[in-house]
């Protein structure tokens, strides 16, 4: 069978329609015969048993749904529709509904209950009579959501819910009179243990906000930057306009004129790239430390080669999914990007992302900025606040909102600040300091090559290469072959190649170029067990009961690190469907017309060996809802009135506009001149 550029190779027996497709999964799994054909009453229209193969490729269902809603909108004419569609100013539907209903996770619950309540101790309310929350316990259960289940995950695993009456599965641990039961031998079992690390403390988070942080290490690095002849960071003299030796190498090669510093600039510009010694005054007794300084060959080394690196992903890497990568074989995980001005500013969402699970051996946070302060001081707050192995900087983010600041991409053609960014935070830092790039900004023009021989010398430990460019994106395959010739560069500061790796086959040749290790991302969202078949050098047939049970080990690590309340449901909730959205493009090894699945390759509408397993393969977020439905049942005013939406046939956008309107409060909604919601 013919199969089109770009489409993945599916079996005949598989294959059907998009009409067919969604038919079965509405009837929720109808009888089908041995073609896979759905069997209805009349046999008179499938009697050759040849279907033909949907073509329609261009856009996912829920974006077809969407156009075709804008479309019919305001219940025009099909001559004013068509008008519209030829109209040059009217866009296509594309990327993310930025004009979707959003809810403050405050409102989930019309009346919360006071936190001094929550812990049993409602007569002592640090707010006293000013506080707006409620106090009495009965009064909140009257008016509290039903609960989701009978098992509350953190009862059972800890002994403990710190939710209490909050929780949403509240009915395995209360008691009389709502009071919260405690297991006491499984609790003392977890006593003085830490689970997550890393977590911003109130104390900190004061200084943070009121200034009060001193950066002794990182004040004295500045200073010496601004002294005059002292290039230590590639920026340019205003005098003489002198480079730094890394920034004259790229200069020379982009056919600048150099001018070299003199011999007394170059002996200053040695000693600015020493580490500088704490301000701190410390008493007792004289320890080697307090005199003799630590120089950049005696930090922490760190050895990563042959391990599988688990890409920082943005969303989709927080805590619970890196658990169920460590679990399959994931060597080496990273959090999330951090935005080095948020962190200063102890923004408590932003510390979050800095958070580590005690499974997590080898673990590193990575760090987005533009400017050597801002990323120096947040180095040195990180050093001194949190437990990590390594310290990475993103000069690979291609979104337009850290782009246009300078931070990301943007890094690689801003080469003097790069050298100020990575000495400032090598100096300040007691950890190995690494950096993810690209291969370059444009297209056709690679940096990488030029920019590698410098970053072996400022310091860093090592370099993560994505075989694309930032205006590529995904367009086309990752350059592996660029990739090789980086990591000959590099040697013998290693380099890990990461792009397109999605079974194990993919993996082995990626070593074959010469990289010290391989990261991976895409790969690891769309079937995370591929760090099991890379290590066992097999393909995995993963049946989609496997598969449920991942997705509700998800859900038992999301309600463990979010919340077992209203709030950290609705996480947990959220996070699944995102991650949902990468699952559905796994396409199960025994329907594969050929092996290995490649990762640029979208599969076309095809029938599952079971029901479960032809929900999962949809790409409707309607489906995506019924199976987060089977994980973590919807609230029962919710549920049905989305069951009911989904039966009609109403489109995604239609549908979370009337069931967020329908959960709001009376006195949240709109009313019509006649007084009507």
């Amino acid at each position: 069978m013919e199969v089109r550029a770009g489409v993945a190779p599916i079996r005949a027996q598989y294959l059907t329609t998009k009409e067919e497709f969604h038919a079965y999964l509405e009837q929720e799994g109808g009888p089908r015969n041995n073609k896979g054909d759905i069997n209805s009453g009349d046999d008179d229209d499938n009697d050759d048993g040849k279907k033909e193969i949907s073509a329609d490729l261009t856009e996912p269902p829920s974006k077809q749904q969407k156009l075709e809603e804008d479309g019919k909108e305001g219940c025009l004419p099909e001559e004013a529709v068509e008008e519209l569609k030829k109209s040059p100013g009217r866009k296509r539907a594309r990327g993310q509904n930025k004009n979707r209903p959003c809810m403050n996770p405050m409102r989930y619950e019309t009346h919360r209950l006071c936190l001094s309540a929550i812990q049993e101790r409602a007569d002592k309310c640090f707010y006293g009579s000013r506080c707006h929350l409620l106090h009495d316990v009965k009064e909140y259960m009257a008016t509290k959501l039903p609960d989701l289940g009978d098992t509350c995950v953190l009862f059972k695993n800890f002994g403990k819910c710190m939710y209490g009456v909050t929780c949403r599965f509240s009915g395995a641990h209360l008691g009389e009179n709502y009071t919260n039961m405690v297991n006491v031998d499984l609790l003392k079992q977890w006593e003085g243990k830490l689970l997550v690390k890393n977590c911003l403390s109130k104390v900190l988070q004061k200084q943070l906000r009121k200034k009060k942080v001193a950066f002794e290490k990182s004040d004295e690095y500045l200073r010496r930057l601004d002294k005059p002849g002292h290039a230590a960071t590639g920026e340019k003299d205003e005098k003489n306009g002198s480079l730094s030796k890394g920034s004259a190498e790229v200069a020379k090669e982009e056919g600048q004129e150099v001018v070299t510093v003199s011999e007394r600039e170059e002996s200053a510009l040695e000693d600015a790239r020493l580490p500088v010694d704490s301000a701190v005054k410390r008493v007792g007794a004289l320890t080697d430390e307090d005199v003799v300084k630590l120089r950049p060959c005696e930090k922490k080394k760190l050895d990563l080669q042959g391990k599988l690196y688990l890409a920082p992903l943005t969303t989709c890497g927080n805590l619970p999914f890196r658990r169920i990568c460590k679990r399959f074989g994931a060597d080496v995980t990273c959090g999330e990007m951090a935005m080095c001005t948020n962190l200063l500013q102890g923004q408590t969402s932003e510390w979050a992302l800095l958070k580590r699970h005690y499974t997590e051996d080898l673990f590193g946070v990575q760090l987005e900025g533009a400017f050597p302060d801002t990323m120096t001081k947040c180095a040195e707050l990180l050093n001194q606040a949190i437990e990590v192995d390594f310290v990475d900087i993103n000069v690979g983010c291609p979104i337009d909102l850290v782009y246009k600041k300078g931070g990301g991409c943007a890094l690689m053609s801003r080469t003097n600040k790069f050298e100020q960014i990575v000495r400032g935070m090598n100096t300040v830092l007691d950890v190995p300091l690494t950096v993810k790039i690209r291969t370059g900004v444009q297209e056709k023009v690679n940096l990488a090559h030029k920019i590698i021989p410098n970053l072996r010398e400022w310091g860093v430990s090592l370099v993560t290469l994505h075989g694309r460019s930032r205006e590529q994106r995904y367009t086309k395959g990752a350059d592996w072959e660029y990739i090789a010739e980086c990591a000959k560069l590099a040697s013998p500061m290693p380099l890990f190649g990461n792009g397109d790796i999605l079974s194990y086959e993919d993996a082995n040749r990626a070593m074959q170029t010469g990289v010290s290790g391989i990261m991976i991302a895409r790969g690891a969202l769309i079937k995370p067990w591929i760090f099991t078949e890379i290590k066992e050098q097999r393909h995995w047939d993963i049946s989609s009961s496997e598969r449920l049970d991942l997705l509700k080990d998800f859900t038992s690590y999301g309600l463990e690190h979010w919340g077992s309340d209203t709030q950290g449901v609705e996480k947990t909730r959220k996070f699944l469907l995102e991650w949902l959205s990468f699952l559905c493009r796994y396409i199960p090894a025994g329907v594969l017309e050929r092996l290995p699945q490649r990762i640029n390759e979208r599969p076309p509408y095809y029938m599952g060996r079971d029901y479960l397993e032809t929900l999962m393969a949809s790409q409707n977020v309607g489906d995506w809802i019924k199976i987060r439905s089977e994980i973590l049942v919807a609230w029962p005013t919710f549920f049905p009135l989305e069951r009911v939406l989904l039966l009609l046939g109403a489109g995604s956008q239609l549908r979370r506009t009337t069931i967020f309107m329908l959960r709001q409060p009376q006195s949240h909604r709109r009313r019509g001149p006649d007084g009507r919601v």
